[in-house]
């Protein structure tokens, strides 16, 4: 509890997200958060001095996921026909924080959620699965699909950031985490976010002289808009998706 969350409405620090109310039931997890990326957002009163290895590895592991996600964005653009170079100035200094995340074992484990169904409001999330304990599902065609991390792999999830930019061809993929009768579940999380002063929307590239799927709206906004409600699916970038668009 050293490092427990301020009542600011930051996420860094030890805590819950998306908590709105005394009343409203909580995710069968705990969670820890921190800004890594760019260096100068870092709040070190939240970086453990124990162990002392931590922040060292957390710089320098911050570090390699910034080449991760370089990599990324330059496949995407290629992909959608973009220039590199647009995505490299829409995420800019790589905006990025982490996420480790405990999830105890239940009994009732049928009976909790780890994390309750959502999108990521990110580019794209970066996880890596600490043991070998599963948990992680996704949304498919309506199902819930388990997805089995392999080992020494990270596993990418698409964000809503990363959906509107490309008129929806990539799709941010709706996921939550399950809890084991017997085990615990580790894994740690990277999110990696546009530039703050973004104003989301298509990629006039990609969009060309097609239909235009998505509204406007500036990234501060649409953060605001998930962080003032519980997790509940894509419901956010679903109100975007319909929205007139703005010139």
């Amino acid at each position: 509890m050293v490092y427990k969350q301020d009542n600011n409405g930051t996420l860094q620090g030890y805590g819950q997200a998306f908590v709105l109310s005394e009343e409203q039931k909580l995710d069968w997890s705990d969670m820890f958060y921190i800004t890594t990326r760019p260096v100068a957002l870092r709040n070190m009163k939240f970086w453990p001095t124990s162990p002392s290895t931590f922040r060292d590895n957390m710089d320098r592991y911050s570090l390699e996921l910034t080449k991760v996600a370089s990599c990324l964005w330059h496949y995407i653009a290629t992909n959608l026909g973009v220039a590199p170079e647009v995505f490299e100035q829409l995420f800019k200094d790589h905006p990025q924080g982490l996420r480790f995340n405990y999830y105890p074992p239940c009994p009732e484990a049928d009976k909790v959620i780890g994390i309750s169904p959502h999108s990521d409001g990110s580019g794209f999330s970066i996880l890596l699965q600490i043991n070998d304990v599963q948990g992680l599902q996704i949304r498919k065609d309506g199902q819930w699909i388990a997805i089995s991390a392999l080992p020494n792999a990270l596993i990418v999830n698409l964000g809503d950031i990363t959906e509107v930019l490309s008129n929806g061809i990539y799709k941010s993929i709706e996921h939550r985490a399950m809890i084991n009768t017997q085990h615990p579940r580790i894994s740690l999380v990277a999110f990696h976010c546009p530039d703050n002063s973004l104003m989301l929307r298509p990629l006039p590239e990609v969009v060309g002289d097609g239909k235009l799927n998505y509204g406007s709206m500036s990234y501060q906004e649409f953060l605001k808009a998930i962080f003032n409600k519980k997790l509940e699916g894509k419901s956010v970038i679903e109100k975007l998706k319909y929205c007139k668009a703005k010139n």
